[in-house]
């Protein structure tokens, strides 16, 4: 079953061939790397990597041995007058800004504006503001594309709005932007995740791709439309841990997710717990099948599900990273 996925879901560090032919790439607010795992599955040279969590860029550090790695704030480090060489050369800046702020998990409307820690032990940030110091950045590197990933909430009512502002932003930075809402369970990833996906092409490189316009477009076309076969639960959900502290599965509560074998798993997130039966959570190794993380990945003494849960999933990464090198990066 897995042979008609362009990437299988299953697979490990130590065994993939990375490559790193079809282009370079720097990946912001990077994680523990899913994105970056993606240009790598889909043959990129992922240089390195900007994060502001210590344990996320010890994880990234540790399974991606990258050439650069800034921990820091993205507002000092698109600052910085000092980057390397080799990041005024990117064929694609990558990045997941922080997006509680916009989850229909979250406070949405309540938190905009506001300073929040992230997470604990990080430093006071306006959330909704991360997207343009990212965009800023990319007005200062130039790559060829810049690749943004969010949450689907950002499509969703008051949001619409923020939506508009961050295409104004891409397109004083340089770049012409389309986005799209993409499901992971369309992509050959076994969950149901949904994330807006933009992706922006810089100016003078658009203007290449004059065939490409039609009539009501001023954005060369790329086809992200993905139709691969639904991987069910039942293919990579096995038995885990014994529920210890007496609190098994509870019916109708936010987060209790019980495994359903004929359906595709649900969204993997962090505060979430996943039943197998109501005495047995889903394993780790069905998380990391379930995110397409490799199944040798160090964790770094984190949570799987954390880690797996906060994670843009590899595979969704490599098949949008393929789609863009094939219909832009080789036409340039």
């Amino acid at each position: 079953f897995m042979s008609e996925h362009k990437f299988p879901y299953e697979w490990t560090l130590k065994d993939a061939v990375f490559t790193k032919d079809k282009g370079k790439v720097f990946s912001c607010f990077a994680c523990g790397g899913g994105s970056t795992m993606g240009y790598k599955l889909a043959g990129f040279d992922v240089l390195g990597c900007n994060e502001i969590d210590a344990r996320m860029i010890g994880a990234y550090r540790k399974n991606h041995k990258p050439k650069y790695s800034f921990h820091e704030p993205i507002q000092d480090f698109k600052d910085s007058d000092e980057f390397p060489e080799d990041l005024y050369n990117l064929d694609i800046l990558d990045g997941s800004p922080p997006c509680s702020s916009f989850s229909m998990a979250g406070n949405r409307e309540k938190d905009w504006g506001k300073q929040k820690k992230f997470l604990e032990g990080q430093a006071l940030q306006v959330l909704d503001t991360l997207f343009f110091d990212f965009i800023e950045l990319a007005s200062k590197l130039k790559p060829k594309v810049v690749v943004a990933e969010n949450v689907k909430g950002l499509l969703l009512g008051a949001a619409k709005d923020y939506v508009e502002k961050i295409y104004k932003a891409f397109d004083e930075a340089g770049y012409t932007c389309q986005h799209w809402l993409l499901n992971g369970s369309k992509m050959g990833v076994p969950q149901r995740r949904e994330r807006v996906f933009f992706v922006c092409l810089r100016k003078d490189l658009a203007e290449k791709f004059t065939e490409q316009y039609d009539l009501f477009s001023t954005r060369p076309k790329l086809d992200l439309d993905f139709n691969e076969e639904p991987i069910l639960s039942k293919d990579i959900v096995e038995k885990g841990n014994r529920i210890s502290d007496n609190t098994d599965f509870i019916e109708d509560r936010f987060g209790d997710i019980m495994y359903e074998p004929d359906k595709v798993f649900s969204t993997i997130v962090t505060q979430n717990r996943y039943f197998y039966d109501r005495k047995h959570y889903v394993s780790d190794d069905s998380l990391l099948k379930g995110g397409t993380y490799p199944m040798d990945y160090d964790f770094n003494g984190t949570q799987v599900k954390y880690l797996v849960g906060m994670s843009v999933p590899p595979i969704m990464t490599a098949q949008i990273a393929s789609r863009i090198y094939e219909q832009w990066l080789t036409k340039i």
